[in-house]
């Protein structure tokens, strides 16, 4: 059964969850595309969630036109949607005459780039602003405007406050075929008939925002034909510290912002992150790509308890092959084919203004964009419960006392906020779809405490036996045939 639609977005990564977001205060009906059963399942969730101030991009390129847009629409976008954000500003440390060259470079390049109060110091500021800091750092540039997130909130943030202004989310839909109607486009026509397993989606207009898959999307379109490198990145977060870190950068290289020290908007050390030409889908970590990740932040953080790592991950960077820039606009062959592809760093940052970008395109391609009467962009932030103060607790509590079952003891998430995540628009289908909304397993024994009671809440809630509830995306089960002792309530 095919349904029909103004425009299709494939890929539910922050970029293709942002260009919804953008696209639902007009009059179009949408329907965004993913290949996996949730939202930010590739390089969305595989990052450290800097937000990068835009001083790093050569100017005149595609992402120096979006990083630092990006970077201050971020306030407002955290405002209105509910996420965390914390713009702490960051420092390029230098360690020698050399390095100090090179930062006056970034802070030129930051200025042709739109980025504001930028400024070399010395030591005596450097650890004013970050105790912490080597003290061999002879000088650094100070940049203001950084900040960080966790990514995949922003993404389902985004898709979540979309989704309640009319937006279609269709989720295990992989795009396996593009027929492309021939002949000259016109207005109200459907153009793309995307062939998946959960049924076709017809559409007037087609965004490629599919991460890795863009290359795949826009061959099956008969678009450009991109080659895509796999630059695999290595990941390590640590435990809580009682202050988060400001984000601590070295001279950057001509690939690589090099190894990254950052605090997380939950408290947690992050260091990221290597870059390696890999093969497509290898998210293994590698034991000398951890090394070099704690030696790096050793270099920036001397002091860095590198012992208290509770994960370490890797993901996978799209870049196009042959640049090292983004590809945004009107595919150049297929016209209604719109392209958001080789959204690499600072992706993350950028997403914002990649969005405002493709309803500008859009506009001037000559499609019609009128503003809903009943657009809200307003989402209201979810209970954190170890977050809130204590009368909203008590609050809580006495509305349901399933708010007082605290499940993830490192994170302090109660069941009532697990049954939240996965009655969300679009909701938690699997462990980590919950970990990823409410932090339920995040902490430092990684689910080993609480991941069977929140497969049997998942159970309950979804309806269907714990032996079919999934980890993470299809074929990911954690239980063999049924899991005893379950009871309605949730415990095991």
């Amino acid at each position: 059964m095919a349904e029909t639609f103004d425009i299709a977005i494939v890929g539910a990564g922050i970029t293709g969850c942002a260009i919804a977001r953008q696209l639902a205060r007009f009059d179009l009906s949408i329907c965004v595309v993913e290949a996996a059963n949730d939202v930010a399942l590739g390089a969305s969730k595989a990052n450290g969630g800097l937000v990068h101030a835009g001083y790093d991009p050569s100017p005149g390129t595609v992402k120096a036109q979006v990083n630092a847009r990006g970077c201050e629409l971020y306030g407002t976008w955290a405002q209105e949607l509910g996420f965390l954000f914390c713009r702490t500003g960051s420092m390029v440390l230098g360690f020698s005459d050399e390095d100090r060259a090179q930062l006056e470079k970034l802070r030129q390049n930051g200025i042709a780039n739109g980025v504001p109060e930028l400024s070399i110091i010395g030591p005596e500021r450097i650890h004013e602003l970050e105790p912490r800091a080597s003290a061999l750092a002879t000088c650094a540039l100070w940049c203001p405007s950084t900040g960080f997130v966790d990514p995949f909130e922003v993404a389902i943030a985004a898709l979540e406050n979309a989704v309640a202004n009319g937006v279609t989310f269709m989720r295990s839909a992989p795009v396996e075929a593009i027929e492309v109607a021939g002949g000259e486009a016109t207005d109200g026509a459907v153009r793309f008939t995307l062939a998946t397993p959960a049924g076709e989606v017809r559409c007037r207009y087609l965004i490629n925002a599919a991460g890795n898959g863009a290359a795949d999307i826009s061959h099956m379109a008969g678009a450009e034909e991109f080659q895509m490198v796999w630059r695999q990145g290595n990941i390590v977060v640590l435990d809580k510290e009682p202050r988060a870190l400001m984000p601590l950068y070295p001279v950057p290289t001509p690939v690589s912002k090099g190894v990254i020290v950052t605090g997380t908007v939950h408290g947690n050390t992050v260091i990221t992150a290597t870059a390696a030409v890999r093969e497509p889908g290898d998210t293994q970590t590698y034991a000398s790509d951890v090394n070099a990740l704690l030696n790096g932040a050793r270099k920036l953080v001397p002091d860095l308890e590198t012992h208290r790592v509770v994960r370490a991950f890797a993901g996978g960077r799209p870049v196009i092959r042959g640049t090292n820039d983004f590809f945004i606009g009107q595919s150049a062959v297929v016209p209604g084919l719109f392209q958001a592809a080789g959204i690499q760093s600072p992706g993350v940052a950028s997403a914002p203004a990649i969005a405002e970008r493709i309803e500008l395109v859009m506009r001037e391609s000559g499609v019609e964009l009128r503003e809903r009467a009943d657009w809200n962009p307003i989402r209201r932030e979810p209970d954190d419960f170890d977050r809130a103060p204590l009368a909203r607790k008590e609050e809580l509590i006495e509305s349901d006392p399933a708010w007082g079952q605290i499940v993830c003891r490192c994170e302090t998430v109660p069941e009532a906020e697990i049954v939240a995540a996965i009655r969300r628009h679009p909701g938690a289908v699997s462990v980590e779809g919950v970990k990823r909304r409410c932090r339920a397993g995040m902490g430092r024994c990684q689910s080993g405490f609480c991941q069977s009671r929140v497969v049997a809440i998942l159970a309950r809630e979804l309806g269907c036996d714990p032996s079919e509830v999934l980890l993470e995306d299809a074929g990911s089960w954690l239980v063999e045939g049924p899991l005893k002792g379950v009871r309605q309530n949730g415990d095991v």
